[in-house]
């Protein structure tokens, strides 16, 4: 865990935008792989701006998934680690979504988890947790 000098580390995991299926009913109408980059855009500057280490981490939904995720895991710790809603909220990700669980579980047991809603809320989701490190 980072000591109370050092900036709150936060990786923020999503999937990568151009492999998302708009298509899926699941997701919000409008959306597309444009949105969701300037989303993550002012989701990473409003952590930024709170004084945070924050890094991104977008994945393919595939099985190199959980592997990048542990990688990035494995070079640094990480205070908070927040998973997008495009990975937790269409149901034909589930599966993916237990793979990243269950890699953060495993590379980073102390680390907090958070979830946003967007990719604009994904400060707010991070400062649940970070208030109580």
């Amino acid at each position: 865990m980072t000591t109370n000098l050092q900036a709150p580390r936060v990786l923020f995991i999503g999937q990568q935008p151009e492999t998302v299926d708009f298509s899926d009913p699941a997701l919000p109408p409008g959306f597309d792989a444009a949105k969701i980059h300037a989303g993550i855009a002012i989701g990473m500057q409003q952590m930024i701006d709170r004084g945070w280490a924050a890094e991104l981490c977008l994945v393919q939904p595939d099985a190199s998934a959980s592997e990048a995720v542990k990688q990035r895991l494995a070079s640094t710790s990480y205070d908070c680690v927040v998973i997008g809603g495009g990975i937790r909220i269409p149901p034909k990700s589930l599966l993916l979504f237990e793979q990243l669980i269950n890699a953060v579980h495993v590379a980073a047991p102390s680390t907090r988890l958070a979830f946003n809603t967007t990719p604009q809320d994904t400060a707010d989701a991070a400062a649940r947790w970070l208030s109580v490190r």
